[in-house]
C-alpha cells in the first residue's frame, strides 16, 4: 500500500522537476501555448480547471478542487477552478471564459466527449495547452492525458464481487451490472474490465446490465428496482460501478431486506462507500488516490504554463479509439478496498476517521483497526 511519506517525497521531487525544468517546447508542440500564439494564452503562467459536476461523486469537490489548488498555489501558478455542476452549456460557458481572461493551459473533465471535444479544439485553435483529468475525451486531441488505469478499476470490480460472492459460499450466482453513463470513456472501460474477469467464470450468469445516465443516482435506484422486479428478486451480486450506483442499489436491497446478503460493489472510496462496507452492506470499492492524481496533473499543467520540459512527466501513452490518435498518458494504479483495509484510506489522508466512524459503525470501526 502507498503510504502518505512515499507521497510526499514524490511529490517534493515533482516540484523539483518543475523549478529545474527548462524553458524548451516539449514534445507534443504544446509548449508553444502562451504569448506567441494568439489571444487565448497570456504571458502570465495560467490554468483554467473545469470540473464536471458534485452529483455523480463527492470527490470532485471533496478531493480534486482541494488537491489541484493546493499545488497550483504552492507552484505560485494562477488558477480558476470551475465545477460545470453537470450543465454542458455552462461548460462552454466556463471554457469560453477562461480562454477570454488569458488561460494558457486548459484542463476538464469533460460531461461528454462531443462537448468536451469542441471545448479542447477550440482551446488548441488559440494555442492554449490542454489536458484530459481523469477522463479521456474521444476525438478531443488533448495534449496530455491523466487518470487511472481504469480498466484495471473494473478488473478489481470483477474480481472484488467474484471473491465475495465466493467468501458467501455461492458457487453460482445471478449477477447485474450497473454501469456509468454511456457518454462517458472510463464507464465503458470500467464494465471491459469487470467483464473480462466476470464472463470466463460460467458460474456467474449475468441476467441484466444498464448504464446510468450521468452517473445520476436516482436513476440507478429506478433501474436496478426494475432489474429486481424483472428477476423475481433473483439476483445475487451487483456489479455497481461506483459508490453512488451501488448505494442507489444498497437502498433497493435494504427495502426488500435482503441488504448484506447480495455483494454490492463500489468505487471512490467516498465516506458512504466505506461506511457501507463497515456495515456489511458493500463488498467492496475501489481506491484511486485522488492527491496523486491531482499532483501528477497539476505537474503537467505547470510544466505547460511555464514552458518547461514535460517528457519524464508523462511516459505512457493512451489511443484515442475514435481518433485512433496517441495521447501522452500518466497512468495510476487503483486499489481494491474491503472491510480489513478501509483503514489504509484513513491512514492515506484520504478521509478522516471522524467523517467515516458515525456512532452507530462504532463497533465495526474497532473490529477494522480504525484508530
Amino acid at each position: 500500500m502507498r503510504r502518505s511519506m512515499i507521497l510526499a517525497t514524490a511529490a517534493a521531487a515533482a516540484a523539483g522537476l518543475l523549478l529545474a525544468g527548462c524553458s524548451s517546447n516539449n514534445n507534443n508542440n504544446s509548449g508553444s501555448s502562451g504569448t506567441e500564439t494568439g489571444k487565448g494564452g497570456g504571458a502570465t503562467p495560467f490554468v483554467g480547471v473545469i470540473l464536471p459536476d458534485t452529483k455523480s461523486s463527492a470527490r470532485w469537490e471533496t478531493a480534486d478542487s482541494k488537491y489541484l489548488k493546493a499545488a497550483f498555489d504552492a507552484a505560485g501558478v494562477k488558477a480558476d477552478i470551475q465545477n460545470a455542476q453537470g450543465d454542458k452549456t455552462q461548460f462552454q460557458t466556463i471554457a469560453d471564459q477562461m480562454i477570454t481572461e488569458g488561460v494558457n493551459v486548459l484542463m476538464i473533465v469533460n460531461l461528454d466527449s462531443g462537448s468536451g471535444s469542441a471545448v479542447l479544439q477550440k482551446a488548441k485553435a488559440q494555442g492554449i495547452g490542454t489536458i484530459d483529468y481523469d477522463r479521456l475525451t474521444l476525438g478531443g486531441g488533448a495534449d496530455f492525458y491523466v487518470s487511472f488505469d481504469n480498466t484495471k478499476v473494473g478488473e478489481l470490480q470483477g474480481t472484488g464481487l467474484a471473491k465475495c460472492l465466493k467468501d458467501d459460499g455461492k458457487t453460482s450466482a445471478n449477477i447485474v451490472y450497473l454501469d456509468g453513463s454511456p457518454t462517458d470513456n472510463n464507464a465503458t472501460l470500467f464494465a471491459a474490465g469487470a467483464h473480462k474477469i466476470l464472463d470466463p467464470m460460467t458460474q456467474y450468469k449475468k441476467v441484466a446490465e444498464q448504464p446510468v445516465p450521468d452517473w445520476d443516482n436516482q436513476q440507478a435506484g429506478t433501474i436496478f428496482e426494475q432489474m429486481w422486479t424483472q428477476q423475481n428478486g433473483k439476483i445475487d451480486g451487483v456489479l455497481a460501478a461506483n459508490d453512488g450506483l451501488g448505494n442507489a442499489a444498497i437502498a433497493i436491497l435494504k427495502k426488500n431486506q435482503v441488504n448484506g446478503k447480495v455483494p454490492v460493489t463500489g468505487q471512490d472510496a467516498t465516506d458512504q462507500g466505506l461506511q457501507n462496507i463497515l456495515a456489511g452492506d458493500q463488498c467492496m470499492t475501489v481506491y484511486k488516490a485522488v492527491k496523486k492524481e491531482a499532483d501528477a496533473a497539476s505537474a503537467l499543467a505547470i510544466a505547460l504554463a511555464k514552458k518547461q520540459d514535460t517528457a519524464s512527466l508523462a511516459t505512457g501513452s493512451v489511443e484515442d479509439s475514435q481518433s485512433k490518435q496517441t495521447v501522452k498518458a500518466v497512468l495510476l494504479d487503483p486499489e481494491a478496498i474491503y472491510f480489513d483495509n478501509v483503514k489504509d484510506v484513513i491512514n492515506d489522508g484520504y478521509t478522516t476517521k471522524d467523517k467515516v466512524c458515525t456512532a452507530a459503525l462504532a463497533a465495526q470501526c474497532t473490529k477494522a483497526g480504525i484508530s
